[in-house]
């Protein structure tokens, strides 16, 4: 079987329910930077893993139906997703989109060139903002950014999903505050229950929120900035567990991102908000998080050096070959990976 075969087996195609099987039933792996073991189990186990002070740190941000079709001033059809605002500008007239033409980026674009939307709306692009696939667009919207997407708009999706499906497959079970143009995935498999059983399990849960853009990191770029904010009241309960002992566990790489940028080398955090261009590397190192629930990604993802900042890259190397040879799904819609002091 060739390497890209072998890959494309791995994809997670469609959520786990529609094969019947439930979000938090999805495998589990688990490694340990302590002692170097890898365990395999199901995510709806997790507390086996977890000890009471514990604290796990959840994204809050709600997926939003950020693509929709675009046609240009020539008859061409492409597809317009929503990334983020431009820093620094109105967030309702000034967002970073990327076109794209099927799976594929489209970069033949001009500053200047106005694309109409549905119901009458129109983006302008103005700008390149990352290369040829980000542009600074000016956008004319008959409502609201947020409400008009939910008229107009579907969730982003890949080729390794080959059939749309609705929102609520894409949010998380805590999500709040619609923001992110991409699920923050490695909360999906959570359900009330199993939070329920945590929380009596002695295990804390604590919101931070970070809208992602689109997955400008699966194609080699850096991740580039994106708006957090960390209450007073997360920060407050990351302080007392590293004080009393218990381990803070990130659910995800966006929660790493943000708590990280409000960090002190001696893992002290601060409430804040606003604008993250924060890259975690192995070279920065991890100041306040001792653990990562995070998915699986391809070997082009920056996720992963955020990942070999936290386990390393020898323990790192052996959780994915284990992945591979048990058969893990990636993406989305995959399992999960559970990353132990």
């Amino acid at each position: 079987m060739s390497a890209v075969a072998s890959r494309a087996r791995l994809e997670a195609h469609e959520p786990p329910e529609e094969g019947g099987v439930p979000r938090d039933c999805v495998r589990l792996l688990v490694s340990s930077r302590r002692t170097g073991n890898i365990v395999h189990g199901r995510f709806r186990e997790l507390l086996r893993f977890l000890s009471p002070g514990d604290l796990l740190v959840v994204n809050t941000s709600a997926t939003l139906p950020a693509a929709v079709p675009a046609m240009r001033g020539d008859g061409v059809e492409l597809e317009l997703r929503f990334s983020t605002p431009a820093p620094g500008r109105d967030s309702e007239r000034y967002w970073i989109v990327e076109l794209r033409d099927g799976d594929e980026p489209f970069g033949a674009v001009e500053a200047g060139e106005e694309l109409a939307l549905p119901a009458g709306a129109t983006a302008r692009i103005l700008a390149p903002f990352s290369g040829t696939r980000l542009w600074l667009a000016h956008l004319d919207l008959p409502r609201p950014l947020v409400p008009y997407l939910a008229e107009h708009g579907k969730p982003i999706r890949y080729s390794y999903v080959p059939r749309r499906w609705p929102l609520s497959a894409y949010r998380n079970v805590y999500a709040a505050e619609p923001g992110s143009a991409e699920m923050p995935s490695a909360g999906r498999p959570f359900t009330p229950e199993l939070i329920t059983r945590l929380v009596t399990g002695g295990v804390l849960v604590a919101p931070i929120t970070l809208h992602t853009g689109v997955s400008s990191q699966e194609r080699h770029e850096p991740p580039y900035p994106e708006r957090f904010r960390v209450p007073p009241h997360t920060a407050r309960l990351v302080n007392a567990a590293h004080e009393w002992g218990g381990r803070v566990i990130a659910v995800g790489t966006t929660v790493v991102r943000a708590l990280e940028t409000v960090s002190q080398p001696d893992g002290t955090v601060a409430p804040d908000d606003g604008w993250t261009n924060l890259v975690v590397t192995s070279e920065r190192g991890i100041w306040a998080i001792d653990g990562l629930l995070t998915g699986l990604h391809e070997p082009e993802s920056s996720h992963l050096e955020m990942l070999r900042a936290a386990v390393g890259d020898a323990l790192l190397e052996r959780t994915y070959e284990a992945a591979f040879e048990h058969g893990y799904r990636w993406h989305e819609f995959g399992d999960s990976h559970l990353i132990l002091p």
